[in-house]
């Protein structure tokens, strides 16, 4: 039987007689409050979807749980730029996955605590370039994710050696903005959906973007417009178990390609900040190995292979 989404105000249920407990999980690889959970709950609430969270290893601990569902058609997995740096070291990688859809994209953000002493990205550029190891900067992503290659970018961009920047990395945003409050660590690189509430509360302070342009979101400049040569984008889809049948994988593939198509949705991108950036199965494997591939090339280049 074919699963179908019925648009209209809310999404419906997706399926709902598959298996013993009923309908589609959604697997988040990593802690409850990271971009992955946010988009997550976002889609499961659309969809009538159940999410779990499965931490560990960057997003590898859930790679190796979405393997061993081999042909499990009611599991789904968040994934993004991140699970593309975290495969490098792995036992498990994507290659093995079935490509669902490619579904937003999102800038990333530099923040400080309220009371830091950086005014502006010029202030903090000028005490990173003087003693790199003294600004620590934070990332929720593990060596190759998107906070960390972003963060050695901008570094690379205002002069200094990504070999000698003090990076700290905690899994997701949560444990990030933690360590942000607690002073471990300088500075925070993240998504602006990750913050946005603690950025409008005060409690945070933004202090660039690396879109092209400026986000409506956010009332600070671009990475680039301060002088710094750097725009930088994440992503995120969905990826489903290996060895799925043909009519289980193309029932999936058409119902995301129903909720990328509507108003709710739409009207959740715009919320958190989102751009679509919808891209279906086949067309989002190949843009996989394309990534695969940029990050290697990317991390020799910068000397952090």
């Amino acid at each position: 039987m074919r699963r179908r989404v019925l648009l209209g105000g809310a999404l419906g249920a997706l399926a709902g007689c598959r298996g013993a407990a009923g309908g589609v999980r959604v697997m988040v690889p990593n802690p409850p409050g990271s971009g992955y959970d946010i988009t997550a709950r976002v889609l499961a609430r659309e969809l009538g979807a159940e999410v779990f969270n499965l931490p560990g290893g960057g997003g590898v601990v859930g790679l190796r749980r979405l393997a061993y569902e081999h042909g499990n058609p009611d599991l789904l997995m968040l994934m993004g730029l991140g699970l593309i740096g975290a495969q490098r070291t792995a036992d498990v990688t994507l290659r093995g996955t079935a490509p669902v859809a490619r579904l937003v994209q999102e800038p990333a953000v530099m923040v400080v605590r309220r009371d830091s002493p950086y005014g502006s990205l010029d202030d903090l550029i000028e005490a990173w370039r003087a003693d790199p190891p003294a600004v620590p900067a934070g990332g929720g992503s593990s060596a190759g994710g998107p906070d960390h290659l972003v963060t050695m970018l901008v570094a690379e961009a205002a002069g200094i050696t990504p070999a000698r920047v003090a990076y700290r990395r905690h899994d997701g945003g949560g444990d990030l903005l933690a360590a942000l409050l607690g002073r471990e660590v300088a500075f925070a690189m993240s998504g602006p959906g990750e913050y946005a509430g603690q950025i409008a509360s005060g409690q945070l302070r933004a202090l660039a973007v690396t879109s092209a342009d400026p986000v409506p979101l956010l009332a600070v400049p671009t990475v680039r417009s301060a002088g710094l040569n750097v725009t930088f984008t994440n992503w995120r889809g969905l990826v489903a178990p290996p060895g799925l049948p043909a009519a289980d994988l193309a029932d999936l593939r058409e119902t995301i390609a129903d909720l990328a198509g509507s108003a709710p949705w739409a009207d959740a991108c715009a919320r958190f900040g989102w751009s679509t950036a919808y891209q279906d199965g086949p067309a989002f494997a190949g843009f996989i190995a394309d990534e695969t591939a940029r990050v290697t090339t990317l991390l020799s280049r910068l000397g952090l292979a």
